[in-house]
């Protein structure tokens, strides 16, 4: 039987603050608090509190024959904590259902996988152990910031001990095979691979309510029939999308709710397709053919490549520099710190450096807080100035402090051997005396 894998991204970017080069030395602080409340508490009332509800009633409707997947930030799961826990119990009300999978992914949305593989190693056993702590589940299939993958990045997941591993159906990947497959990596053939059907996915989440679109509207009768359309012989049709489709990218009023709210009885009644989760997928269907991706690939602009965060030579530097810090945070390990490492981390505030044009820029437009890429860079580097003057007078107070330890153990030594001198001295006249 034929399958559709329905997975959901919900992640929620930490905004920094104007943050100007006088602060730096100054304010320690760098997060727009209330932006970050204000954003947060509008997207979980428009989008993930009424359509956790919804998923909950599908699921229970359908007597479990309905399945979602969702992978969910650290940094996203840091907010729902702070300025909206009834989130976090939404979730675990649909994680109690065993019909919705968690998959792992990096603690802070990273681009760790580009650049350092023991961060990228940290990041994501703090997400999976999160997500055990949190939902009960230890994820098997991994997903990774902004469906990145390459070979050599498969493997890295591989050897975490993953079964699977969702990205995107590039067509410069692909050429003439289809999405609808299980694929495995090149280098290790052990991991499967699940390849997101960017044309059915996009025409949810982008194409969903523009009239322009020929398509417009678009009906689960519809969508239906497009999957009946899809070859016998394909085995999985895999819908992922930013879970803020429902309700803030496409509003209420668009009727999204409504599609998502009859899609499965469509689905059931209309195709021969049932809904699987990924770990599901990889345990039912076997790889058809090794999936080559020599070059990192993701599920953003045109390209689908790493051009909408490492594209320009801001992005570039601002990435670099902030790598460069890495070993000596992981050497001081201090909890604030740390912290901030980890959200500055964020691969949106390189997303914001990108300076692409026409329809991918207004996308980057869309999403960022600030007036222009250049804007972005600026801020975002004066922050990281300030964060540099930390780890460094951090490193300089731990080599002092080493220094002075070092200096006591010297004069604890100088006293004992001063101490020995004096008994020495005393036995040799107690000798002399006899």
């Amino acid at each position: 039987m034929k399958s559709i894998c329905l997975y959901f991204q919900v992640h929620q970017p930490l905004r920094l603050k104007r943050y100007r080069f006088f602060d730096i030395g100054n304010d320690h602080y760098y997060y727009d608090d209330f932006a970050n409340e204000s954003i947060m508490k509008k997207i979980v009332r428009e989008c993930y509190l009424p359509a956790n509800q919804l998923l909950l009633e599908l699921i229970i409707a359908n007597k479990g024959q309905f399945k979602v997947s969702f992978s969910i930030t650290g940094v996203a799961l840091d907010q729902f904590e702070q300025y909206a826990p009834e989130v976090i119990e939404s979730f675990k009300l649909l994680s109690d259902t065993g019909c919705v999978e968690f998959l792992a992914e990096t603690y802070s949305h990273s681009l760790s996988a580009l650049q350092d593989q023991d961060e990228f190693q940290s990041q994501v056993k703090a997400h999976s152990q999160r997500m055990v702590k949190t939902f009960n589940q230890k994820p098997k299939v991994f997903r990774n910031t902004e469906l990145i993958y390459s070979d050599e990045i498969g493997k890295k997941v591989a050897d975490l001990g993953f079964k699977g591993m969702v990205t995107e159906g590039a067509k410069h990947i692909l050429g003439w095979k289809s999405p609808n497959y299980l694929y495995c990596n090149a280098i290790n053939p052990k991991l499967k691979l699940l390849m997101r059907n960017y044309t059915l996915s996009d025409d949810i989440t982008f194409r969903f309510s523009e009239q322009g679109w020929n398509e417009w509207p678009l009906t689960t009768e519809k969508f239906a029939n497009w999957l009946n359309q899809v070859d016998d012989e394909e085995d999985i049709i895999n819908i992922f999308a930013d879970y803020e489709t429902f309700g803030e990218h496409q509003k209420k009023e668009s009727g999204i709710f409504d599609f998502l709210a009859n899609l499965p009885k469509a689905i059931f009644k209309e195709t021969r397709y049932k809904f699987t989760t990924p770990s599901e997928a990889i345990k039912e269907y076997q790889p058809i053919a090794v999936a080559h991706v020599p070059y990192a690939i993701s599920w953003a602009d045109e390209e689908r490549d790493l051009s909408a965060w490492l594209g320009n030579s801001l992005q570039n530097e601002a990435f670099t520099k902030l790598y460069e810090l890495r070993k000596d945070v992981i050497a001081i390990n201090d909890e604030r710190l740390n912290k901030d490492w980890n959200y500055l981390q964020v691969s949106n505030h390189f997303y914001y450096m990108c300076t692409k044009f026409f329809s991918d820029g207004d996308v980057h437009s869309y999403f960022t807080p600030y007036s222009s890429p250049y804007d972005a860079f600026i801020n975002y580097m004066n922050v990281l100035s300030d964060f540099k003057m930390r780890v460094q007078q951090c490193m300089a107070d731990r080599e002092e402090d080493n220094t002075i330890k070092q200096q006591k153990v010297l004069s604890e030594k100088d006293d004992l051997i001063k101490r020995y001198e004096r008994e020495i001295k005393k036995l040799k006249k107690q000798i002399l005396e006899v």
